[in-house]
């Protein structure tokens, strides 16, 4: 048994605070959280003066497979899975190094998220808990359709949906829009499945008990994931041919069904605000705010692995992403949810995650200043336990670059 003493502990339900807290662990799971004294006598207690502790972050939306440098349709052809393996690895280090510890990947070749998933649980790799999605369901020749999940019409949309089930997906990824980042593909606004062919992803995943991610960019694309009943929609950019196009009718649509919405805000906003120029950008950002005022549940992801316009999305720029909401006007305590508890139920680990309550994982980090007032603060990491394992790795680098 230990005990972690801070000068606050923030739980992670909206607006709980507890001066001057503490966290009683016993292994891998929390005992009891409340004020200084309350969780009786342990063997180790490790006391924090001037530190927050709150949950472990969540990064819902990560590609660890994918870097800066390398086309990832090149790499298929050019890079073995042995040694992409070791790339996502790293990657889920650095990933963790920022204070991540879970991390929703939301498409991988070959179920190698499976295999990192595995190897961090059993403590052969260091990384935050993943919820691994493997291949995305795309048409043939669609968004991303090199990780191996094509699949055109309603019986082979099963069968790819049961093959990755099978294998151990914890959640279904389906490519509903086409994407700017793969030569050759339907670009953003223009749709890749209707609702039928969307509604057979989640028959399946249901079957299992899992829930599905829908890469949605056009307008028509994120209507038929919300009739088809996704869990979470991924970038919701409202994208027309022209650029963004915010739709407050749909919006309100999404707004309510219920459905989390993901808008993989990054870190990266300022630098393609400068490449791109503020009128596409920061259209964009407004319509994150506008969801927001819609009542969309938004959630915290930043699509790291991905680079636009050669500007890297750096796996431990994940704070960065955080920072972005705060310039769209959203409250330090409600980024902070958006980036623990609610993540969490999003990605369908709420149950045992997200939050610091007596019965869940040990996730959580200790950071010195208080993020409420700061949010910057989130950066100034002294401890990261992953189900009580401090993972902690600030300050090392290694030969390749911190990649997206």
């Amino acid at each position: 048994m230990r005990i972690i003493r801070a000068a606050r502990v923030l739980t992670g339900r909206p607006g709980e605070v507890i001066a001057d807290g503490e966290v009683l662990l016993d292994g891998g799971r929390i005992v009891s959280v409340g004020p200084r004294g309350s969780g009786g006598a342990a063997a180790e207690v490790l006391d924090l003066p001037g530190h927050t502790v709150l949950p472990g972050l969540i990064d819902a939306h990560v590609h660890l497979g994918f870097d800066a440098k390398v086309d990832p349709v090149t790499r298929r052809s050019s890079e073995s899975d042995h040694h992409l393996l070791l790339r996502m690895a790293e990657n889920a280090r650095k990933l963790v190094s920022a204070g991540v510890t879970t991390a929703r990947d939301l498409g991988a070749r070959g179920f190698l998220d499976l295999a990192l998933r595995d190897a961090i649980e059993e403590g052969l790799a260091v990384g935050p808990h993943i919820v691994a999605a493997t291949r995305p369901i795309t048409i043939t020749g669609g968004h991303c359709w090199y990780m191996g999940g094509e699949a055109d019409d309603e019986p082979a949309i099963r069968r790819v949906a049961r093959e990755n089930l099978r294998a151990g997906a914890d959640c279904l990824k389906v490519m509903a829009s086409g994407g700017l980042m793969t030569p050759g593909a339907p670009p953003s606004w223009v749709p890749q499945y209707g609702t039928e062919q969307l509604r057979v992803v989640v028959e399946e995943a249901a079957s299992r008990g899992k829930g599905v991610a829908a890469h949605a960019h056009a307008h028509a694309s994120i209507r038929s994931s919300i009739e088809a009943g996704v869990t979470t929609v991924e970038h919701c950019t409202f994208f027309g041919p022209s650029g963004h196009e915010y739709d407050a009718e749909l919006a309100d649509l999404v707004a309510a069904s219920g459905t989390y919405v993901c808008p993989t805000v990054h870190g990266v906003f300022w630098r393609m605000r400068e490449a791109y120029g503020p009128e596409m950008i920061d259209a964009w950002l407004s319509g994150v705010a506008a969801m927001r005022e819609a009542g969309i549940r938004l959630i915290a992801g930043t699509d790291a692995g991905f680079t636009n316009g050669g500007i890297p999305n750096e796996t431990d720029g994940y704070v960065g992403g955080l920072e972005v909401f705060a310039e769209a006007g959203f409250g330090h305590a409600e980024i902070i949810e958006m980036a623990t508890v609610r993540a969490a139920d999003a990605c369908g680990v709420g149950g045992v995650t997200g939050s610091l309550e007596a019965g869940k994982r040990a996730d959580l980090i200790a950071v010195k200043g208080d993020p409420l007032v700061r949010l910057a603060d989130l950066r100034n990491l002294t401890l990261v336990l992953v189900s009580g394992r401090s993972v902690t790795q600030t300050g090392i680098d290694t030969v390749t670059s911190s990649v997206g």
